[in-house]
């Protein structure tokens, strides 16, 4: 199988965590190390450059097939949650589903006066009745790499009038989107989006934009750029969602979409189901039978003792829920399946 982007990456290790943390193609090494050069000797390109912002913004819509008036970068998952929440009214119905990831929920649950409610992953469109205003969830579960109805929970949301609120940070840059049928989406750019910590994007549909107040609005949310005084000329799109950026954060993120737009989301969505089918199958003969889906992450249920082995093995996974968890991406190769399933025979 031929690994796509795979001369991009300097692997060390037989890293299988990308749902924990992605690894840097080498040119967003380059652009980090270049901005770290900079601020170290002193010169002013070393407080990064807000000219990245546009191409970072530009490249995640092509690849979540939203437009680029529809996004806004970030810092902080939660954060951009957060936005949404304090959007609700006091006693308003949220769906989610049981085990969603904690930076999904808390926000809303922090809140004191919402209704929180929770459904099986599987029955979550079944579970939306009258009266729910929002149902959140994430698009590929982290705990198990399960992989949402999209279609049925968008259509139910639909008959009743709720809004949709979909995490794509185990999904973005590997499973094919249409993040713009969501009224909102969040994605955190440090997993499957190869970046660092500090990357964040939010979608928000034209309409659903009217219902969010700018509430971390300061400089980069304005037209004019002021530097002192309250903004008073927001940005008419969902730039004025816009938090101050990690400058680091998006000097490499602006790199990494480039790369994963050159090798394209359908390409890696070939590879990495197929090394996660060829890892299922091995498994089982292990008699370790794995979730049956079609997704990056394999989860191998009551397994998580079993991360010392592979970690012996020099094979990086990661333990969740109970779960020993292995993930793939387009810097993996069969061999590296094999290995991890040597070490776990």
């Amino acid at each position: 199988m031929e690994t796509p982007g795979g001369s991009e990456f300097t692997l060390t290790s037989t890293y299988l965590n990308t749902a924990s943390c992605g690894v840097l193609p080498r040119r967003a090494v380059a652009a980090i190390t270049s901005l770290v050069d900079e601020l170290a000797a002193g010169r002013p390109g070393g407080a990064g450059d807000y000219a990245v912002l546009g191409p970072a913004r530009a490249s995640f819509a092509r690849l979540s097939g939203v437009a680029e008036d529809r996004v806004a970068v970030g810092s902080s998952l939660a954060v951009q949650v957060a936005l949404v929440a304090a959007a609700l009214p006091a006693g308003a119905e949220v769906l989610f589903p049981e085990g969603e990831y904690t930076s999904v929920v808390t926000p809303f649950a922090v809140r004191g006066d919402l209704a929180l409610r929770y459904a099986p992953l599987e029955a979550l469109a079944d579970a939306v009745r009258p009266g729910t205003a929002l149902v959140a969830f994430s698009a590929v579960q982290s705990a198990d790499g399960r992989i949402a109805d999209f279609a049925a929970v968008r259509e139910a949301a639909a008959v009743q009038g709720a809004r949709t609120l979909v995490d794509l940070s185990q999904s973005a840059g590997w499973l094919p989107l249409d993040a713009g049928s969501f009224d909102y989406t969040v994605t955190c750019g440090y997993k499957f989006l190869l970046g660092l910590r500090g990357v964040c994007f939010l979608t928000v549909t034209e309409e659903a934009q009217q219902t969010l107040r700018p509430l971390y609005a300061g400089t980069f949310a304005s037209v004019d750029w002021p530097l002192y005084g309250p903004v008073e000329h927001l940005a008419p799109t969902a730039r004025r969602f816009d938090e101050s950026p990690a400058y680091a954060a998006y000097h490499g993120a602006v790199e990494s979409l480039a790369l994963l737009e050159e090798v394209g989301v359908a390409a890696v969505h070939r590879h990495v189901t197929g090394l996660a089918r060829r890892c299922t199958q091995g498994l089982a003969s292990l008699g370790l039978p794995a979730a049956a889906t079609d997704s990056a992450i394999v989860a191998v249920p009551g397994q998580g003792e079993r991360l010392a082995d592979l970690a012996r093995a020099g094979v990086v996974a990661s333990a969740r829920a109970g779960n020993l968890r292995l993930s793939f991406h387009l810097y993996n190769t069969p061999s590296h399946v094999d290995r991890a399933l040597d070490a776990l025979a």
